[in-house]
């Protein structure tokens, strides 16, 4: 009978433990909060660093298709040219095609009033800025799925 005592006070002590090392890894990874780099070549050169640069190039990749927009880039780019392409196209998209612009800010949640923070008046720049807001959405993605 003692033995089965002892048993059951091992179990629960196993639990107890088990379950405050659960709390702490939960407290531990909320305190890890995503910083974003403040523009682009950061955003390019940290996930460089952290050896996501080619998730980062599927995430875009994977986005711009669900918006029915074909990013059409290889998966070695570099990141100078990355940066290059996707101002390219977003600039197209905002001229040509504004209604696969707003779907594609849409699937990949870009913050809106980021959107509306910026000046429109320079269509050069507002193609750069929304450029880096994509990016910056997209390297948080990434950067959150590498972590959990």
């Amino acid at each position: 009978m003692n033995t089965l005592i002892q048993h059951e006070f091992d179990i629960n002590f196993y639990l107890i433990v088990l379950y405050q090392a659960h709390v702490y890894l939960i407290i531990l990874l909320k305190l890890k909060k995503f910083i974003a780099p403040q523009n682009t070549d950061l955003i390019l050169s940290e996930a460089q660093k952290k050896e996501l640069y080619h998730k980062l190039i599927e995430q875009l990749l994977k986005d711009f298709l669900l918006a029915n927009e074909d990013l059409n880039i290889p998966h070695s780019i570099s990141p100078i040219e990355l940066k290059i392409q996707v101002h390219k196209k977003i600039h197209q998209l905002i001229h040509n095609k504004f209604n696969v612009y707003l779907n594609l800010l849409y699937i990949i949640d870009v913050n809106e009033d980021e959107i509306k923070k910026l000046d429109g008046f320079n269509p050069v720049e507002l193609a750069e800025q929304v450029s880096y807001l994509i990016l910056k959405r997209e390297w948080q993605k990434v950067w959150y799925k590498n972590l959990y």
